[in-house]
């Protein structure tokens, strides 16, 4: 009589490990094959790869920076960004002008 009670006692966690090992049991039934998924994803996982190689061969072959204070290393970028662009007069051709008033009094 007392295992029932202690039963009754721990329903809730009984009935959470019993979904729980349902839920694992149908994941791994109907869940794809590691291999089904590696097949799909191989283009993604190498290309993936390839970058990663590259960008530490990179690191290691190129020159390090030169020694360059922080404040400075951006600093002709942000006055470009951030500067008013001189104002872009434009070149009148007389010469097409003048052949295209003439074109139009024939």
């Amino acid at each position: 009589m007392e295992v029932p009670e202690k039963l009754l006692k721990f329903k809730i966690h009984l009935f959470v490990a019993l979904a729980f090992a349902l839920f694992i049991f149908s994941l791994v039934c109907h869940a794809p094959r590691f291999v089904d998924v590696i097949a799909y994803f191989w283009p993604l996982l190498v290309s993936t790869a390839l970058f990663l190689v590259a960008a530490v061969v990179f690191g290691r072959t190129s020159p390090p920076a030169a020694e360059v204070p922080a404040e400075k290393a951006a600093e002709g970028i942000l006055e470009f960004v951030a500067g008013q662009l001189e104002p872009v007069e434009a070149e009148v051709d007389t010469k097409a002008e003048d052949s295209h008033e003439s074109e139009q009094t024939m």
